[in-house]
């Protein structure tokens, strides 16, 4: 019988190299992340693999499963050995070998199969590894699926029937390839710089867009799995601020970043303006839904409140549905109702048909804001960006917390602002208008001004973000007034970038 999982143990001792090590914390809400070595050892990493076969036979799915891992130095030994737990559980593998997530996601159709267990860390810094996972294709697990899992593995309550194996795709980042670019070329050669992080996505971004027929400009394409530049994180400022002094540099037209497992991509103008995400988004439901009239729209509550206020949108008929943060929620979303795009301000865009198969690829998004460009070519990116309404946004702000007390703080967040709408109290200087709190809370001040928290699903941090349509001094007004409020909780710590 295969142990069940400890929660710690001390690296280089018998024990180590002789029991398996899962941190209950790594079970994240909609995939998992650990700190390779700390927080699970490879004997964690193969009841992980146990407990999705058993998950899988648990479903009734078909144990057929796709494998892929990002470049890390670590991933394809983390790989392996997910795989020889799958292997017990009797599940038959294909390995697509490295890959970018949405090459796993496309793999599942492309191949047939009907899940899908990527071995990535996506934006995280090194140390930290990860696994997205599926079993119904587009969609990846949601907290229901992550329970049972977390369930299954800490308790060692495997199903170990044998008869798996194991086959390696030879050539398939060809298959993706020809996906991608088997369609008309863009009627210009728009100049575009492809920012990598020198993370997976260098292996294959430059080269997909060169063969649709835009001039590339590759930055920091180079794999190499000790990011010596910035982290490969289109949210993260130094990543942006390195592609916005390559295309003022070069007099690109647009600047895409990509995130280490090439599912986000990040955008700065002509002008070297990082136009957040959810901006893009906007941008690119103009253009959709002049193409296709009444479109239905998902974003996440960290989004811009233009999805439903922009006057382009509404006379296009667009519906937008504000829904819960995370790639597997906005992805399910899209899924239920039938929407054309999903929306993330971290820069997930789930296209789903006819533009794609519902899951989220940087590069898709990248072939969108491409074609948004071609349709038109009167207009710059910056020209684009100054045609939406003016609003003024921060970044993505994330100060730490411990993944055991996070969900607790949040909670209690949520339950001031509560009582402080209750009492007619104001923030920021204003009267609360509307409190959304379908994932954390949104406070929404009367004049449209609103500040977002929430718990970060996959690392030990909470998520702030705060905007206003007003003006600078407000967007400060409402950042004072929330991070105010979380500093009445001790557990909070600093950010990792703020105002």
């Amino acid at each position: 019988m295969f142990p069940k999982p400890l929660p710690s143990l001390t690296p280089n001792t018998f024990e180590y190299e002789s029991l398996p090590m899962v941190k209950a914390t790594g079970f994240r809400e909609y995939d998992a992340r650990w700190l390779f070595e700390k927080e699970i050892n490879l004997m964690g990493l193969q009841a992980l693999g146990m407990g999705i076969g058993t998950l899988i036979h648990e479903r009734g799915v078909r144990p057929d499963l796709v494998v892929g891992h990002d470049y890390r130095s670590y991933s394809s030994s983390i790989k392996m050995a997910v795989v020889n737990g799958l292997l017990a559980a009797g599940i038959n593998v294909h390995d697509i070998g490295l890959a970018l997530s949405p090459m796993a996601y496309f793999a599942q159709f492309a191949l047939d199969v009907p899940a899908v267990a990527m071995i990535t860390a996506s934006h995280n810094d090194n140390g930290w590894t990860g696994v997205k996972m599926g079993i119904d294709r587009p969609l990846t697990f949601g907290p229901d699926e992550m329970g049972r899992l977390k369930e299954i593995v800490l308790e060692a309550a495997f199903d170990l029937r044998g008869g798996g194996s194991y086959r390696f795709v030879d050539g398939f980042p060809e298959v993706y390839f020809k996906d991608l670019t088997n369609r008309a070329k863009l009627k210009r050669p728009i100049k575009i710089v492809a920012a990598c992080g020198n993370g997976t996505a260098g292996a294959f971004a430059p080269k997909i867009l060169e063969a649709l027929g835009a001039e590339v400009i590759p930055l920091d394409a180079d794999l190499d799995y000790t990011f010596p530049n910035y982290n490969p994180n289109p949210e993260d400022m130094k990543m942006l601020h390195a592609l916005r002094d390559k295309v003022l540099e070069v007099g690109a037209e647009v600047g895409l970043g990509f995130d280490g497992d090439g599912d986000r991509c990040g955008v700065v103008d002509n002008e070297g303006e990082e136009i957040f995400a959810d901006k893009v988004g906007v941008m690119l439901a103009r253009d959709i839904s002049a193409l296709y009239p009444g479109s239905q729209f998902v974003v996440d509550v960290k989004s811009t409140g233009l999805f439903n206020t922009d006057p382009v949108l509404l006379a296009n008929g667009a519906k937008t549905d504000y829904y819960k943060t995370g790639h597997s929620y906005i992805k399910r979303r899209v899924t239920e109702l039938d929407a054309i795009v999903g929306f993330e301000k971290s820069g997930h865009y789930f296209f789903n048909k006819p533009i794609g198969r519902g899951y989220d690829d940087g590069l898709v998004s990248a072939i969108a804001i491409l074609d948004m460009l071609d349709r038109s070519p009167d207009k710059t990116m910056a020209d684009l960006r100054r045609d939406l309404p003016k609003t003024w946004g921060s970044p993505t702000m994330a100060p730490k917390c411990a993944d055991e007390i996070k969900y607790d703080v949040v909670e209690r967040v949520v339950a001031r602002f509560q009582d402080m709408k209750a009492k007619g109290e104001t923030v920021g200087g204003q009267s609360i208008s509307d409190l959304i709190t379908v994932n954390g809370v949104r406070v929404v001040a009367e004049d449209g001004t609103w500040g977002l928290v929430r718990a970060s699903s996959n690392k030990p941090e909470l998520v702030v973000v705060v905007e206003s349509p007003v003006s600078e001094a407000r967007l400060h007004e409402m950042f004072k007034a929330v991070d105010g409020v979380l500093r009445e909780n001790p557990e909070v710590g600093e950010y990792n970038q703020t105002l």
